[in-house]
């Protein structure tokens, strides 16, 4: 069955970088989009990327563009997720998630497999 494991969370100060991990297995990475969605406490899922396995075409969101970068290698079945320059108002908990080819439901936060989420705290 497709499973996501997420890893790489902690805690890191404002400005710092880190890397999350997303393993992945029971499905063929390359022929998958996956996304990344994050969720503070009292707030909305955000969608953060979307990279289509299919074409390569990365969607990101306004919030992160320029700062979060997604990249696979394929060979592991692992997906990353680098985060730099990150502020407090990066603090959440982190997951992956997965679709067939496109990011058709990234959009609408409807991503039909899910990782369980790694915490990352920005604080100094």
């Amino acid at each position: 069955q497709v499973q996501l494991v997420e890893s790489g969370g902690g805690l890191v100060q404002p400005g710092e970088s880190l890397r999350l991990s997303c393993a992945t297995s029971g499905f063929t990475l390359d022929h998958y989009a996956i996304a990344w969605f994050r969720q503070a406490p009292g707030k909305a899922r955000e969608g953060i990327l979307c990279d289509s396995g299919s074409d390569g075409d990365t969607l990101y969101a306004d919030s992160v563009k320029g700062r979060f970068t997604i990249s696979r290698d394929n060979a592991k079945s692992t997906v990353y997720l680098q985060m730099n320059s990150l502020k407090p108002e990066d603090t959440a908990i982190y997951c992956c998630a997965a679709e067939a080819l496109y990011c058709s439901a990234y959009g609408r936060g409807e991503m039909p497999f899910w990782g369980q989420g790694t915490q990352v705290t920005v604080s100094s």
